[in-house]
């Protein structure tokens, strides 16, 4: 292909894709998908005892819709385990707490921690202060997150849950607590994991339901807070499990493929369902009506469930390590991961001359209640990143995350905060994404080492 030519979709694909999406808006493929795993499996904690269970259920269910191929490639992981958390302010008052340790935390000694707490408002707040007021004490970092359609905010709390135990150790704190990274007001903690840098010694880290943290917030206001905290929890060596693919074989160009799916595994309060159960789902229903057609488009079409998304992107970082060099063939990638509520924009980081077929594209979501922002840089989501890191073009499907971080790992992510509706909503978008991108002419960008793509 000439360089410089612009990359086009057909006018018969156009109409077909109108046909897909239409279809789409009367499937149910994505929610059954979405109920069994829930139901049938529940919560998969990465390297838990449902790991293994998920992995095998999904690939006879991938098997079972009919999928032209279906395989596995190994992922290795710490294995960590939660066993179990209690803690309590032991003065001025006496009263249990709720909370919840975070992924990768050590446990406690044995009869736990007791300490006063040291509080600041925010991470800077604790990069900012003097370590010899913290030696010893329970570091309690207590930002706030607020709703927004496009979650923003998350930066808030995940950069306090991630980045603060780590900061507060090298500081000399015995643990670390945070108000969760989340905008509800439930008596509901945020699990997450967090992150220790080399040579950082782990300590306990756990994250307090909001109306916790509000008590101590208010208690600190009228003088000095001890705490009681006992986690036991901790890692235990490395575990084995794998990223699963399924694939519609292309019917001109099979080893150029759309790139589409979900993360596999869940935190282990609740089963999973927004996060991210419904996005295996959401592509595999995709996928499914794009099967019916009469002919395979000409690309192939890949769904992945990508293996510890949670605990550090591990499928995601193993899958990008193995393709790298022949990234060019996985012409555009999109993942959902931010929950089942409608998407509401696209956006997408592709080389200039393929923005007239993201613009084609557009316009058949248009009719979905999608509005597309051609300026605005593309993500394409959380275990896609690593991919697109390695040369492989965006495109985001963006979903209304306004109620997302109200269940997000917390024992309410659970099947019904899903609107049947709005995840076939879902399931049309990803559809026509996914057809019109198998059947281009000419790409979208990708390349190895190239993801900077039209400024992005």
């Amino acid at each position: 292909m000439a360089a410089g030519k612009p990359t086009m979709i057909d006018a018969a694909d156009i109409a077909i894709a109108q046909q897909l999406r239409d279809k789409a808006l009367h499937d149910d493929t994505a929610f059954d998908f979405t109920e069994g795993l829930t139901t049938e499996v529940g919560a998969r904690l990465a390297g838990g005892p449902n790991d293994s269970k998920a992995r095998e259920w999904v690939i006879a269910k991938f098997k079972a819709l009919g999928f032209d191929k279906v395989w596995s490639e190994p992922v290795t992981y710490p294995k960590w385990v939660r066993r179990g958390e209690h803690a309590e302010i032991v003065t001025p008052v006496s009263q249990p707490l709720t909370l919840l340790a975070l992924g990768h935390s050590p446990g406690t000694p044995a009869g736990g921690i007791s300490a006063e707490i040291i509080a600041f408002d925010s991470f800077d707040a604790l990069k900012a202060a003097d370590a010899a007021g913290i030696r010893g004490k329970i570091v309690y970092v207590g930002a706030r997150m607020q709703a927004y359609k496009d979650g923003h905010d998350y930066g808030v709390g995940s950069t306090v849950r991630t980045r603060g135990p780590s900061l507060a150790s090298q500081k000399g704190a015995a643990a670390f607590l945070l108000r969760s990274a989340g905008t509800d007001t439930n008596r509901l903690p945020h699990t997450g994991v967090t992150r220790f840098a080399d040579g950082v010694a782990p300590i306990p880290a756990a994250a307090l339901s909001s109306p916790d943290a509000d008590q101590i917030e208010r208690l600190l206001k009228r003088g000095a807070v001890t705490i009681k905290l006992a986690l036991d929890c901790g890692i235990e060596g490395e575990f084995t499990g794998a990223n699963v693919i399924a694939e519609l074989r292309g019917s001109k160009t099979p080893d150029e493929y759309f790139l589409m799916g979900g993360h596999l595994d869940s935190w282990d309060p609740g089963t999973g369902a927004i996060d991210d159960a419904s996005g295996i789902g959401i592509s595999v229903g995709a996928a499914h009506l794009i099967a019916q057609l009469p002919k395979r488009p000409a690309r192939s079409i890949r769904v992945v469930a990508f293996a510890n998304e949670e605990a550090g992107l591990y499928g995601g970082i193993a899958m990008a390590e193995a393709n790298a060099k022949s990234i060019s063939k996985a012409v555009l990638g999109s993942e959902s991961d931010e929950g089942a509520d409608r998407i509401w924009k696209i956006t997408a980081s592709v080389k200039p001359e393929a923005r007239a077929a993201i613009g084609q594209i557009a316009d058949v979501l248009k009719p979905l209640g999608i509005e597309y922002d051609p300026t605005a840089k593309a993500s394409g989501g959380s275990d896609l990143s690593a991919i697109h890191a390695v040369g492989m073009a965006a495109i985001s499907l963006e979903q209304d995350a306004t109620r997302y971080f109200d269940w997000h790992h917390t024992a309410n992510d659970t099947l019904d905060k899903i609107d049947p509706e709005q995840l076939r909503q879902n399931v049309a978008a990803y559809a026509v994404t996914a057809y019109l991108a198998a059947q281009a002419h000419g790409n979208f960008g990708s390349k190895p080492g190239e993801w900077a793509a039209d400024g992005h």
